[in-house]
This record gives C-alpha cells, sequence and structure tokens, in this order.
C-alpha cells in the first residue's frame, strides 16, 4: 500500500509571567530553578484558552504547566518517597474532586485532587519539605493546585518522567492493560490501522508513537481510538520527546512545535525538522482521520522505547490502554 509521510510535532515557547514571590518576566529554566519550597510561578493570562499539558519532573521536584504551547506556570512540588515512588508516564486526568480524602491513608485530605490512576497516584495540594515525601502522588502549593484545578478539564495530559538530562521511558500503569499484554498492539496480519473515533467521541487528544513497535497510537479523552503501523528508519529518534500542535499554516498542514521537558529544553519551541518528517511514513487514509481531529494543544509522545512486553516476560517500558 502506497503511504504518505507522517506529519506530526509540537510547540512550546517560554514566556513571560509573574506569581507567587515572582518578579521575572519570564518562564525561563534559571527562574523556575529558584523557586523555594511551596513557591510557584503562575500566569494563565499569557495564554487565556486552549488545551493545557502538565509536565512532572521527579529530579527536579518541578511541575510545569503548558497552554496552547505557551509555559503559563512553574511549581515546586513533592512526590513519592522511596518505596512510594511515583510512576513516570504520559497519564491523563482521570476524576476531579476539590474536596477529597484519602481512603488509603487515614482519610487524609487531598484538596483539589486530580487522579491520574485508579490506584491512588493523583495531583492534590499537600505539604513541600523540599524532597520527595509522599505515598506516590504529586503534591503541589495549596494556591497552585486551585488554580490548576480551575484550568484543566478530564482526559488532560500529564507527563511525569524522571530522567534527566535524557528521558528515556514512559511507563503508564494509569491507563496500562496488564504487563506482558499487547492488545493494544494488535492489528490482523492485513490491516494497516484501526480507527474506532466511537470509543471516545471528545476531549483531549494525546498521540504516541513508538519507533521500536513501527506503531503509533492514538488516545482521546485516555482511551485509544486509533492504531496503525508505521514505518520509522532506525536512529531517527533518540529517547523520548515531547511536542505540542501550535496551529496550521496556510495549507492547513498542522504546525508543530517540541516541548522543552526536563533533558530537552534546548530544543523548546522549535519546529520538528521537516526532513525527519518526510522519513516517517503512516497508511494515507489514518493520516486523514488523525488530522481530522487535531487542534492547537494536542500532545505528542515519540519514544524509541517499547510499547510491548519483552521476550522475558518484562513489563512494556510504555503502557497503555486498548
Amino acid at each position: 500500500m502506497r503511504r504518505f509521510a507522517l506529519i506530526f510535532s509540537l510547540l512550546l515557547v517560554a514566556l513571560p509571567v509573574w506569581g507567587q514571590g515572582a518578579k521575572t518576566s519570564s518562564v525561563a529554566e534559571a527562574d523556575i530553578d529558584k523557586l523555594k519550597p511551596g513557591e510557584f510561578i503562575w500566569a494563565p493570562q499569557l495564554a487565556p484558552e486552549g488545551p493545557t499539558t502538565v509536565v512532572v519532573s521527579l529530579p527536579a521536584q518541578r511541575a510545569y504547566v503548558y497552554r496552547n504551547g505557551v509555559r503559563i506556570g512553574a511549581s515546586t512540588i513533592s512526590t513519592g518517597k522511596k518505596g512510594h515512588e511515583t510512576p513516570t508516564g504520559v497519564f491523563t486526568i482521570l476524576q476531579k474532586h476539590e474536596e477529597h480524602y484519602s481512603n488509603r491513608y487515614n482519610n487524609a485530605p487531598m484538596p483539589y485532587m486530580q487522579r491520574l490512576t485508579w490506584d491512588g497516584i493523583a495531583l492534590h495540594a499537600g505539604k513541600l519539605p523540599g524532597y520527595a515525601a509522599s505515598h506516590g502522588c504529586v503534591r503541589l502549593p495549596l494556591a497552585f493546585s486551585k488554580a490548576l484545578f480551575r484550568e484543566t478539564s478530564l482526559g488532560m495530559t500529564v507527563i511525569v518522567t524522571d530522567d534527566r538530562p535524557s528521558p528515556q521511558t514512559i511507563l503508564d500503569p494509569g491507563l496500562s492493560a496488564e504487563p506482558g499484554s499487547d492488545q493494544h498492539l494488535r492489528l490482523t496480519a492485513s490491516q494497516e490501522f484501526r480507527w474506532n473515533p466511537e470509543r471516545s467521541p471528545s476531549g483531549p487528544v494525546t498521540i504516541l508513537v513508538s519507533f521500536a513497535d513501527q506503531r503509533v497510537l492514538v488516545l482521546r479523552n485516555g482511551k485509544i481510538i486509533g492504531r496503525a503501523r508505521v514505518e520509522i528508519p532506525p536512529g531517527l529518534f533518540n529517547g523520548t520527546e515531547a511536542l505540542q500542535m501550535e496551529g496550521r499554516d496556510t495549507a492547513g498542514n498542522p504546525k508543530w512545535l517540541y516541548i522543552g521537558i526536563p533533558g530537552h529544553e534546548a530544543s523548546h519551541g522549535k519546529p520538528l525538522d521537516r526532513s525527519m518528517i518526510e522519513q516517517v511514513r503512516v497508511p494515507p487514509e489514518f493520516l486523514a482521520n488523525v488530522r481530522a481531529i487535531l487542534t492547537p494543544g494536542v500532545t505528542m509522545m515519540v519514544t524509541d522505547d517499547s510499547f510491548r512486553s519483552s521476550n522475558e516476560g518484562k513489563p512494556a517500558k510504555v503502557l497503555v490502554t486498548s
């Protein structure tokens, strides 16, 4: 079957901001590094509308908030301590409760809770001692948590990474099938792709691309609505990158720029190289279906890791629901 180039890649740029105790004119990495426990930067007016993405860096103990490719906030956080580590991965917000109490830890309060997994991992307000101290959740300053809660929606993408300077893995226990299951990848021998938009008719869109598996998965509101075989030359990408759609050019083609996730700050705001795009092949009908649902702010993760479990029965590095 004749194939056309896969056209995906996304945007994010550093911006002017203000927030608690902040007098800076832009959300630069240096400014974020200076934040003390409990401090944050918040400037939603820089991008008043559009899809939102949150990036959590475990080594830096920082959360970054982007809307429509614009960094509108950053905050100090506290994630899971040893033995209760916060899982890394690509998550979606499954549930939101303004006033929530833990059913695991003595009814502990979890204000402005935004659930990432059904087994207890969430974003919420909590104590911030300056290091990882939670039972797995991502604790945020109360005022920042409240502000973020107002700006997010169910199905919104949250990326949690533990690698710096070079993110390599995506683990997704919140959305995953059981480890060892490749159900989400299965296409019959004659299938180039599958497209089931009725599984989730509306909501935020996330695209996952695995070079190891030669697969692309499309999630909407946390559910896979499409999957396809793709042809990606070896070595085209290394590690894991995040991108976001900025808009469309005059010809209607999607415009994508890199998100400068921790470890890839230098790529922040840069467009994906057209020569790289042209080397990736995807079924044309699948590409047309995907292009039809793309809107500014769509998030894409590109990884050289695998969605699959290994032959030795080890869990996949990228786990997603079927």
